[in-house]
């Protein structure tokens, strides 16, 4: 069915290119019940990645979930593969923004929660159902994880990002097809389940003020609040939580978005993405985060 000018694909793709966990899949998605999570994605290339990012989060999330991928004219076989696997998959035209392709993911959206996902992340196990906890147990409607961008201090962060720094610059020389981007995870956390199973224990239910951008969740309620992505901010992410701050200081009906330090998704943070993206359609209709955000409100919204 059309969603404005953009189709959503049903094509089908044969069984070879199906991995071994879609039996599981469509035992979640595909039931009557509405799914607990909607998890959107939007994708340009890079396959390899995207098939790391699916068994893992096929692996790893716990709650019955929908995948739907918005595919910005991807060249290689990257919508073929998310609809070999069961994801809704709507195929647009070209390569539209963030804020753009997350508003097309809401549109045919089923869940409880909505989660905003990079294709260039690796899960943890039980992600979902963290953030969830973390999110009742803080009263928030609006909530990201911790990773390399950000965890509970400015010192810690530092020693994770040269760390990470050091690995990517080491393996990367090898190119970043799916054995070097495995390796490099690897090498960064070694057992990367008691990795976060550490952080679960140690900061469970732990949140800081602000995000990371590659994993944001909000809830139902949340969206009637605040409205979708503002179409007009690539930076997205950032505007959406100034968005909140401002509606807690002026309205009080929600929290500012917080970060959970209880749920660590790893980021390969642009890694994958070497030949870079075709310019955006509606790279028109976007506008600088500080033509709308004053230097003086964001001075008074953001803590850190």
């Amino acid at each position: 069915m059309p969603v404005g000018p953009y189709a959503l694909s049903r094509r089908r793709v044969g069984r070879a290119c199906v991995p071994f966990a879609l039996t599981h899949f469509k035992s979640l998605t595909m039931s009557e019940q509405k799914p607990k999570l909607s998890i959107i994605t939007a994708v340009y290339n890079q396959l390899p990645m995207n098939q790391i990012y699916w068994e893992n989060l096929v692996k790893h999330t716990k709650h019955a979930f929908e995948l739907i991928v918005i595919d910005n004219a991807s060249t290689d076989a990257s919508a073929d593969f998310f609809e070999s696997v069961g994801a809704r998959v709507i195929r647009n035209p070209g390569n539209y923004s963030y804020p753009v392709s997350q508003n097309q993911g809401i549109a045919i959206a089923k869940g409880e929660w909505l989660a905003f996902l990079n294709n260039d992340i690796i899960v943890s196990d039980g992600w979902d159902e963290t953030l969830i906890a973390n999110a009742g147990h803080n009263q928030l409607d609006v909530i990201t994880s911790c990773g390399i961008e950000r965890i509970e201090s400015k010192v810690a962060t530092k020693k994770l990002r040269r760390r990470w720094n050091r690995i990517r610059g080491l393996v990367g020389l090898f190119g970043t097809g799916r054995n070097s981007l495995l390796l490099m995870h690897k090498w960064m956390y070694g057992n990367w389940a008691a990795f976060c199973k550490d952080r679960q224990t140690r900061f469970k239910h732990q949140a800081v003020e602000g995000f990371v951008g590659n994993t944001v969740m909000f809830s139902r309620r949340a969206l009637e609040l605040l409205g979708p992505w503002d179409e007009t901010q690539q930076a997205a992410d950032f505007d959406l939580f100034l968005r909140t701050a401002m509606r807690a200081r002026e309205v009080g009906d929600i929290r500012p978005m917080h970060i959970a330090l209880d749920c660590f998704n790893h980021h390969y943070i642009r890694l994958t993405m070497k030949g870079g993206y075709p310019p955006f359609v509606d790279k028109d209709k976007l506008i600088p985060l500080d033509e709308k955000w004053t230097a003086e409100q964001r001075a008074l919204l953001v803590e850190n």
